[in-house]
C-alpha cells in the first residue's frame, strides 16, 4: 500500500510537471509565431516574466541553443546530456541532488526559425519521497510493535496452554518419586483435562494395587510368623532333648501339622499368581461331566468325615479352562466341608447353562456366615473364625483364588448365607456357551 501511494503520488508530481513544462513551452511556442523575429533577448525576457508568476511549480528553468545559454535560473548541476530529445519531443528523468533531495528533471525542444531551442525544468519532488520514507518509518514501528505484541501474546497462550502439561508432569515426577496420594488438578473441558482425569484414574487404580499388594504381604507375613515362632520353638526343645517321648511326639505333630499348614499356603499363593497372570487355556468342556467326575472322586473322601457331596447339573458345553474351574470347586467345597467343624452337613453342586455361559452353585447347611463377614470373604488371609480355619489347615485364600479364576473368565462370584440354614455361593462364568 505504502508503494502504490507513493507512485500515485509520484504520478501526481510528474503530471503536474508536465503541465508546467507545457504551459511554458507553449508560452514560448506562440510568442515565437506571433512574432517571428523576436530576438533571443526578447525570448529570454518573456521566460524572466513567467518565472516572477511561478509559484513553486519549478525550481529551475532554463534556455539554450548548443552550447549557449539564453536563461537560467535556479541550480542546474545535475547531468543531462544523457538524456535524447528530439525536436518537438520532451522527455523526463528523476535525480537525487548533493543536499539530499530528489528532483524531476523535464527537458524538451522548441523551433525557434531555422533555429531548435532546448529547454529545461527541475521540480523538486523530495516532498513525494520524504512521505514514504516517514510511511515507512511508521509501517517497521508499528510492524515491530506487532511482532513485539505478537511474541508476548504467543508466549503467554504458549503458557496458558502448555501450564496443565507442565502441572501434569510434575505431578508424575512426584509420583514416580513414590508420593502416591499425588494427583492432577486440571480442570479443563479440554483433551488435557481428559487426559488428566484419566490418568488420576491410571493412578487410584495403581494405588489400590499398591496398597492391596502391601496389605497382601503384611497379611503374609503375619500368617506365617506365629507358625514358624512355634516351629521353631518346639524344634529347638527337640534338638535340646529335654521333652519327654509324648511330648516328643505331641511337638512333631505340631510341627508336621504346621508345616503342611504353610505348604498348603504356599501352593494356594501359587495358584493365585498363576489364575491372575498364566495365559487361560479356554475350550468348549462338558460343565456336567466336570462336576460329576469331581463328585465321584471325593464323595467317599467327604463321606468319611460324615458329609454328603451330590451334584445335579445341566448338560451343555461352556468354554473354560477345566484345571482352573476344577481348583475353583474344590476350593469352595472345601470351604464348605471346614464350615461343618467335623458334623454331619450336606454339599450340593449345581450346575446350568445360561446365555453366555453357565452358573455353578455350592451348595451347604451349614452354619452360615454373619451378613457383616460376607463382603470379606474373598480379601487374602480374612477368616470368618480363625481359630477354627487354622486348625482345619485354611490359609484365607481360597475364596481369593476363586474370585481370580472367576474373574479370569470374565464372571463373578456371589455369596448367599443365613446363619444356622446354610451358605450358597454362586459363580457366573462367561466364557461362552455352545448353542
Amino acid at each position: 500500500m505504502i508503494s502504490f501511494s507513493f507512485k500515485a503520488a509520484l504520478e501526481r508530481e510528474k503530471t503536474s510537471a508536465y503541465n508546467s513544462y507545457q504551459s511554458v513551452l507553449g508560452t514560448l511556442q506562440v510568442i515565437n509565431e506571433v512574432n517571428q523575429h523576436m530576438d533571443f533577448d526578447g525570448i529570454g525576457e518573456v521566460l524572466k516574466q513567467i518565472a516572477d508568476k511561478n509559484t513553486g511549480s519549478w525550481t529551475a528553468l532554463r534556455l539554450y541553443m548548443d552550447e549557449k545559454t539564453l536563461y537560467s535560473e535556479g541550480n542546474f548541476d545535475f547531468p543531462v546530456n544523457d538524456i535524447s530529445v528530439s525536436a518537438d519531443n520532451c522527455a523526463a528523468k528523476y535525480f537525487s541532488g548533493e543536499n539530499g533531495k530528489n528532483y524531476l528533471l523535464i527537458t524538451g525542444s522548441l523551433k525557434a526559425g531555422s533555429d531548435v531551442l532546448f529547454l529545461d525544468m527541475v521540480c523538486d519532488v523530495t516532498a513525494v519521497t520524504e512521505s514514504q520514507n516517514m510511511l515507512l518509518k511508521i509501517f517497521m514501528g508499528v510492524f515491530l510493535l506487532l511482532v513485539l505484541l505478537c511474541a508476548v501474546l504467543s508466549g503467554s497462550i504458549s503458557k496458558i496452554l502448555t501450564k496443565p502439561l507442565s502441572e501434569l508432569s510434575k505431578v508424575s515426577r512426584e509420583i514416580t518419586c513414590g508420593n502416591l496420594s499425588r494427583r492432577a488438578e486440571i480442570k479443563t473441558n479440554d483433551e488435557i483435562g481428559l487426559v488428566a482425569d484419566d490418568f488420576n484414574v491410571m493412578v487410584n487404580n495403581l494405588e489400590n494395587n499398591i496398597n492391596q499388594r502391601e496389605q497382601f504381604i503384611a497379611s503374609f507375613a503375619h500368617e506365617t510368623k506365629t507358625p514358624m515362632t512355634s516351629v521353631i520353638g518346639y524344634a529347638d526343645l527337640i534338638r535340646e532333648g529335654i521333652l519327654d517321648a509324648d511330648e516328643i511326639r505331641e511337638a512333631a505333630n505340631y510341627i508336621y501339622v504346621e508345616g503342611k499348614r504353610l505348604e498348603n499356603l504356599s501352593q494356594k499363593l501359587l495358584e493365585l499368581i498363576v489364575a491372575g497372570k498364566e495365559k487361560v487355556n479356554i475350550k468348549p468342556v462338558s460343565m456336567s461331566d466336570l462336576i460329576n467326575d469331581f463328585v465321584e472322586i471325593y464323595s467317599p473322601v467327604y463321606k468319611r468325615q460324615n458329609i454328603e457331596l451330590s451334584c445335579d447339573c445341566e448338560s451343555g458345553e461352556c468354554l473354560l479352562d477345566a484345571d482352573l474351574i476344577k481348583s475353583l470347586i474344590m476350593n469352595l467345597c472345601d470351604n464348605a466341608r471346614k464350615a461343618f467343624d467335623g458334623k454331619k452337613g450336606i454339599i450340593k453342586i449345581k450346575s446350568s447353562m445360561i446365555k453366555d455361559g453357565c452358573a455353578i452353585q455350592i451348595c451347604d447347611n451349614g452354619p452360615g456366615i454373619p451378613e457383616k463377614d460376607i463382603h470379606h470373604l474373598t480379601e487374602a488371609f480374612y477368616r470368618v473364625d480363625k481359630s477354627r480355619s487354622r486348625k482345619m489347615g485354611g490359609s484365607g485364600l481360597g475364596l481369593t483364588l476363586c474370585k481370580e479364576i472367576a474373574e479370569v473368565h470374565c464372571g463373578s462370584i456371589r455369596i448367599e448365607s443365613e446363619i444356622d440354614k446354610g451358605t450358597v455361593v454362586t459363580v457366573v462364568l462367561r466364557g461362552g456357551a455352545d448353542e
